[in-house]
């Protein structure tokens, strides 16, 4: 671990290498798993200020979801994070015509109309970030559905 002032950074963010390869996951990120998109308070404001222009962009299952349940849950860690559709994809995702997993509330920001891109959680993924007593520490989170990002990666010479 590397100390930078309240952060404990993992050295696998420095030595691991990984390039997302939508082409061979399909954004499986987004559809598997047992927890949403992990979120902060600020970033449950911004979505709800921001979820009348959202919902066009989603899908039937993730508008049921979220009426239903609402953005976000409590997680077993005690965390907010996205609402699930069937207990595994996220409520906002959405998919392309070449049915790779898209999220909603990036396609709104794209289209301009919300300044809210995407939970930082999502932008930053493969790192995660847990709060710690005095800081954060930001870890690696390798997952098997990664693969093609970590050969990716590789090729490339990208770190995480």
């Amino acid at each position: 671990m590397i100390e930078v002032d309240d952060k404990l950074v993992s050295l696998d963010v420095f030595e691991k290498k990984f390039a997302c390869d939508l082409a061979s996951c399909k954004g499986a990120c987004c559809v598997k798993g047992d927890s949403g998109a992990p979120l902060t308070r600020d970033e449950i404001q911004r979505i709800n200020d921001s979820i009348d222009q959202i919902k066009p962009n989603m899908r039937p299952e993730g508008l049921k979801a979220i009426k239903e349940k609402g953005i976000y849950y409590i997680d077993e860690d005690n965390e907010p994070v996205t609402t699930l559709v069937n207990g595994e994809e996220c409520a906002f995702v959405y998919f392309d015509s070449n049915h790779v997993a898209k999220c909603a509330i990036e396609k709104t920001y794209n289209e301009n109309k919300t300044t809210f891109i995407k939970p930082i959680s999502c932008h930053l993924y493969p790192i995660r970030v847990a709060k710690l007593n005095l800081g954060q520490a930001l870890n690696y989170n390798q997952w098997d559905i990664c693969n093609p990002a970590c050969d990716c990666g590789e090729q490339l010479k990208v770190p995480v």
